[in-house]
């Protein structure tokens, strides 16, 4: 399945590029009644994340955005965070004080976590290989990767925001929101999992929202241990 990647994302047209960066910033902050529900639904992937949390815990949120998940977190020793659109950025809460700002994965320099975890992310990488192998060799001994990742390629998914951020974008832009999310999830459910039983040994899918099958749920929760090395060195290079 490597050989199919680096993606390339699909352009978007002109008009999808006027409002682009004003439509995922909002997205992103929950700002507007439809991106407000969503964020609220995105919530259960924050706490399936954050509930495996030990106090003292050493943590790098990869893509973190807007820094939504931190309130999430209570007693890191560390909190890193890696986030190229500086925008989401600038759009920070004031409480929240990460260790260390990375723009891409790959900055972050030779270290251990005992986490690394992402929350609607995966589905977004080019490079997603690369990049899980990455997440992977900064982990400590027994450390745990953790996704939450929308069900990308399922109905129910699909229906979800068709039914609302789809709606409000028609409303608000007159354009179709399918060309926004052909240009920003290039990878599907079904591939993020199997990237990641790819690249480490031990991966569950712990739990689905709201129905716990195929085809009924909006995200899932996938945590994972012990990186298979020589994948790791491989797509590492």
């Amino acid at each position: 399945m490597f050989e199919k990647y680096p993606k390339q994302r699909p352009a978007l047209p002109p008009a999808y590029e006027a409002v682009y960066v004003q439509h995922y910033t909002d997205n992103r902050a929950g700002r507007g009644g439809a991106n407000s529900m969503a964020q609220r639904a995105e919530g259960w992937m924050h706490r399936q994340v954050a509930k495996r949390g030990k106090p003292g815990d050493a943590v790098l949120d990869f893509g973190a955005g807007n820094l939504n998940h931190y309130h999430w977190e209570t007693g890191c020793s560390q909190y890193d965070v890696v986030e190229p659109f500086a925008q989401l950025l600038a759009d920070a809460p004031a409480a929240a004080k990460p260790s260390h700002v990375y723009k891409f994965v790959h900055d972050v320099p030779g270290g251990a976590y005992d986490r690394v975890f992402s929350v609607a992310v995966l589905e977004h990488l080019e490079g997603l290989p690369r990049d899980v192998a990455r997440c992977a060799s900064l982990l400590k001994p027994g450390g745990l990767f953790q996704a939450g990742i929308p069900c990308e390629g399922e109905l129910a998914s699909k229906l979800g925001y068709m039914l609302s951020t789809g709606l409000a974008f028609r409303r608000k832009y007159g354009l179709d929101y399918g060309v926004i999310m052909r240009h920003e999830h290039v990878n599907t459910y079904a591939r993020i999992v199997a990237v990641v039983r790819a690249t480490l040994t031990d991966v569950r899918v712990v739990s689905r929202f709201p129905l716990p099958v195929p085809h009924g749920s909006f995200y899932a929760y996938v945590e994972a241990t012990n990186p298979r090395p020589e994948v790791v060195a491989a797509l590492l290079g």
